[in-house]
């Protein structure tokens, strides 16, 4: 036994370099939202084992929403963006490796490639490499000025053209697409924002949502253009003008794209996973592999809620996912089918939706859109589907208790019920 023993040690570090015989290793690739979680979560659930962390950026783990928004405005310090200070992953034990991306998954080996050339190896892995921006490959999309955002980075070279002046042309109407608007025309800017559909974050909210935000965004003086397809851009080394596909030219000094994101899955298929619309993780948050799992953007997971497959792109989700991947890594057994749910803040008004609207046959309006506080509910055959709540929080609280279960549309419709009494 102990030569066999010392011949498995040598063969592990033959396999590994110098590396010496692992006793555990969690390997996170990915140091967004969900990895950050996911790495705080194995600590909780009580895994003792080296956790070493890869991210792309040579940030540390740090919020995305306020990039288009506070951060964009300036009002909010890249330090305050940071989920956790230095010292926590010291204290914790955690190996942060920031400007380090993974090039490869060897499942046989079980063992991670650097772009570098290092290779570690694990025994649980998790892939939260989250869905980068959608982009154009029409003429002009590789000028100078046509500008995409997802990191630090991407924010930090749009600041500048806050107060530079001039129109900036917005592809796409969506959440990125309006709080980028918002934020540039709280600076002074002219914004033309061009959107295919024919309203506005057709993908995610109902008609009267649209309409609100459409109206919203007019009145602060958007130039907002529904049905309105993009050909593309002028310019010689920086943009200068969108050229739509009606041959109209739209001069601008800046052009930001938000044409949606796609799962990061490169990894994951080059690792012969299963993929369905993002990296594909049963409940428990695991792979089709089960040393691997997933969380966050990228990966898509079973609801029982909604019956049906969802991968989603919100910060609530890449949390309480990653927890369970965390959990689940450590030994555990937790099951992930939490409510979804998202907020956008554009200009005063701050939108919260719970739960996924599609497949609605009865949509319910309570309060007063002229007012700015209303609250919209989505129903499929009684039953709550989702809830979009514009500067109401109190129906956004009563809507993360009631989604998922019987509602009553005449209730909901007559001003005098007290959402609180649909909870008990």
């Amino acid at each position: 036994m102990r030569k066999k023993s010392a011949l498995t040690a040598l063969t592990r570090a033959a396999r590994f370099g110098n590396e010496p015989p692992m006793t555990k290793r969690a390997i996170i690739i990915g140091a967004g939202q969900a990895g950050a979680q996911a790495a705080q979560s194995l600590r909780q659930a009580g895994f003792d084992g080296e956790i070493v962390m890869f991210g792309e950026e040579t940030e540390p783990p740090y919020q995305r929403p306020p990039l288009s928004k506070a951060y964009l405005q300036g009002e909010l310090e890249k330090e305050r963006l940071y989920l956790r200070p230095s010292a926590f992953y010291e204290q914790h034990k955690i190996d942060l490796r920031c400007g380090a991306p993974v090039a490869r998954i060897d499942r046989a080996a079980k063992t991670v490639a650097t772009k570098v050339g290092e290779t570690l190896a694990y025994d649980k892995l998790l892939i939260a490499t989250g869905a980068p921006p959608r982009r154009l490959t029409c003429q002009g999309a590789d000028l100078k000025g046509v500008h995409y955002l997802r990191t630090t980075a991407d924010s930090d070279a749009l600041r500048p053209l806050l107060s530079a002046g001039g129109r900036i042309v917005i592809v796409g109407a969506g959440y990125i697409g309006l709080e980028v608007a918002a934020s540039a025309r709280k600076a002074g800017l002219e914004v033309t924002v061009l959107e295919m559909a024919d309203r506005v974050l057709a993908r995610v909210a109902g008609k009267e949502i649209s309409a609100f935000y459409e109206k919203l965004h007019r009145d602060h003086g958007v130039d907002l253009r529904l049905g309105a397809a993009l050909d593309h851009f002028e310019g010689t080394r920086l943009v200068e003008a969108a050229v739509l596909k009606s041959g109209e030219k739209i001069a601008c000094n800046a052009v930001l794209v938000g044409v949606g994101a796609a799962p990061s899955t490169a990894l994951a298929e080059a690792a012969d996973l299963r993929i369905a619309n993002g990296v594909w993780t049963d409940e428990h948050a695991q792979t089709s592999d089960p040393d691997i799992y997933a969380a966050g953007d990228c990966a898509s997971h079973p609801s029982q809620i909604y019956e049906r497959r969802l991968r989603l792109e919100s910060v609530p989700n890449a949390i309480e996912q990653a927890k369970v991947a965390g959990a689940n890594m450590a030994g555990g057994s937790a099951v992930y089918d939490a409510a979804p749910w998202f907020w956008s803040d554009q200009y005063d008004v701050k939108l919260q939706t719970v739960g996924v609207s599609e497949g609605a046959d009865e949509t319910v309006l309570r309060g007063d859109t002229a007012a700015r506080k209303f609250s919209v509910w989505y129903l499929q055959r009684g039953r709550l589907l989702a809830v979009d709540a514009v500067n109401d929080p109190g129906a956004f609280a009563v809507a993360k208790r009631l989604v998922g279960k019987s509602a009553d549309a005449k209730s909901l419709a007559d001003p005098v019920t007290d959402l609180k009494s649909l909870v008990s």
